[in-house]
């Protein structure tokens, strides 16, 4: 069985304009997972914040309580923007530690990236419900493949957030004209608290410490007057991961009449510069 986990960077309000703060990226997740990996994924992102962060021990010393001392992806994003060459590098070692993990354990990974039009209606609601319905067919078709079954978790917003898309989701596998595109998935998507689940966690440096400045730094930082969330030194990233990145997609193919199109893997939506999702890699 696999786990598909599912987080997000950046908001879903509109960008008024190139002067604003708000973040001008839009990023939604899945990383896929094979269940009987947890257990030694877990240990070993333990294992990682220990050794780099062993200021943020838990009070309490035990070592399962690690898993509750968050590092957001946030964060590493910010030291890797840093003016500090330390805390550049320390970012860096993070990162491609986690990466490690990602390719030791042969995890897969799709994903939905926005770039905000500046002072365009952006529809949050239903661009997360629309992304989450098709990263979970892309997880359907990850399972076919594997000739397995799967559960979806999300990381949690609030109640109502949350039941709208499992919700949106549930009407899609219960639709005759859709139920095969989710016949492996064996439940509507649950949400769990990201300082509960190790897979979450990865989502989340994937989303905010990888995608979301890639995406800002390709497609926003020539744009944007305000650079809250766009740095020059993000293109590093690039250089240090894109390969990577490219290598962990989960991308399928489908035929339909007589044109082949791809699906899955990093799909990247731009508006302003029509770029394509080759940006995340070179």
């Amino acid at each position: 069985m696999y786990i598909c986990y599912i987080d997000e960077s950046g908001c879903t309000g509109e960008l008024p304009d190139i002067n604003s703060a708000i973040q001008p990226v839009f990023v939604l997740a899945g990383v896929f997972i094979k269940q009987n990996h947890v257990f030694n994924i877990t240990n070993e992102l333990i294992d990682l914040k220990e050794r780099f962060f062993p200021n943020l021990r838990p009070q309490s010393g035990l070592r399962n309580d690690w898993l509750a001392v968050e590092i957001k992806g946030s964060g590493v994003r910010s030291q890797a923007r840093s003016t500090s060459r330390n805390n550049r590098r320390f970012a860096y070692s993070f990162l491609q530690e986690i990466i490690k993990i990602y390719q030791k354990y042969n995890i897969q990974i799709v994903s939905r990236v926005f770039i905000k039009n500046i002072g365009q209606p952006f529809v949050g609601t239903s661009v997360y419900s629309s992304c989450i319905q098709q990263i979970c067919r892309d997880f359907n078709n990850f399972l076919v493949h594997k000739n397995s079954k799967g559960i979806v978790i999300a990381d949690s917003r609030n109640k109502p957030k949350n039941a709208n898309v499992s919700h949106s989701v549930f009407t899609q596998i219960n639709s005759p004209a859709s139920h095969q595109e989710y016949s492996k998935i064996l439940e509507v998507p649950v949400f769990g608290h990201s300082d509960n689940h190790a897979g979450l966690q990865l989502a989340d440096t994937l989303c905010s410490a990888l995608l979301f400045p890639i995406a800002t730094n390709r497609c926003c930082l020539n744009h944007m007057k305000n650079t809250t969330h766009c740095h020059e030194q993000h293109s590093t990233l690039i250089s240090r991961y894109g390969s990577e990145l490219q290598k962990l997609q989960y991308r399928y193919s489908k035929i339909e009449g007589n044109k082949t199109y791809w699906y899955g893997g990093i799909s990247l939506s731009d508006p302003i510069n029509r770029h394509n999702a080759s940006v995340f890699f070179k």
